[in-house]
């Protein structure tokens, strides 16, 4: 009796464990294939953050919702049209990759997303900041791209990055081409480990390459 009882409780276990699984599986490829479109509604990116922010908090073991919650908060922080805002914005970014960081350290793809918060503040005052955060922004795509150096999102954002800095600084097409190229490359051959792992960037550097021929 005591052994059927128990066979009974360990199926019951697995059952629910399962269908947790199943539904953090739904939530989370729902919210990620909403991304792409959100870009349309600054808003719709703050509210895919809250709930990637959600399902983190439920799933607490898992790292990517934290990174997709402050890669929609950092998207977010890019599109804000009121520069006295973006400090908070991107503080809220660096809450939540900072707890991604603690579940999965020395990860090439949340050391992308902090060398996009350091952009985001960057962003709103790039003179009088640039020596502070433009170091900031190439210790973390140094460090992504020994992490893993076949995520093509760092020379992405490295490349995206030279090609948006003037000429006279060391930026423009002439600069920011082979890194872009580079990051195309590795696309090209670039495989998530799985459907929810990152995925993207690629047809971003494929406009920018076409702009620079």
């Amino acid at each position: 009796m005591k052994k059927i009882i128990l066979a009974v409780a360990f199926l019951y276990a697995a059952t629910a464990v399962s269908a947790q699984s199943e539904r953090y599986m739904a939530a989370m490829k729902n919210n990620i294939a909403a991304i792409d479109t959100s870009f349309r509604n600054p808003a719709n990116l703050l509210s895919l953050a809250n709930n990637f922010e959600r399902i983190a908090n439920a799933e607490k073991n898992q790292w990517l919702p934290y990174y997709y919650a402050a890669l929609c908060q950092v998207n977010y922080a890019y599109m804000e049209q009121d520069k006295s805002k973006i400090d908070a914005i991107a503080d809220k970014a660096t809450l939540l990759i900072d707890k991604a960081d603690s579940l999965s350290p020395d990860n090439s793809e949340i050391s992308c997303v902090k060398s996009m918060i350091a952009s985001s503040h960057m962003m709103v005052n790039p003179m009088q900041r640039y020596m502070e955060y433009g170091a900031e922004i190439n210790l973390h795509l140094d460090a992504a791209m020994k992490q893993d150096p076949n995520n093509p999102r760092p020379e992405y954002l490295k490349g995206q990055g030279l090609k948006y800095t003037p000429e006279q600084f060391g930026g423009g097409c002439a600069t920011a081409k082979p890194v872009l190229q580079a990051s195309l490359d590795k696309y090209n051959a670039f495989k998530p480990a799985s459907e929810l792992h990152p995925n993207w960037g690629k047809q971003r550097v494929e406009l920018l390459l076409g702009e620079c021929k």
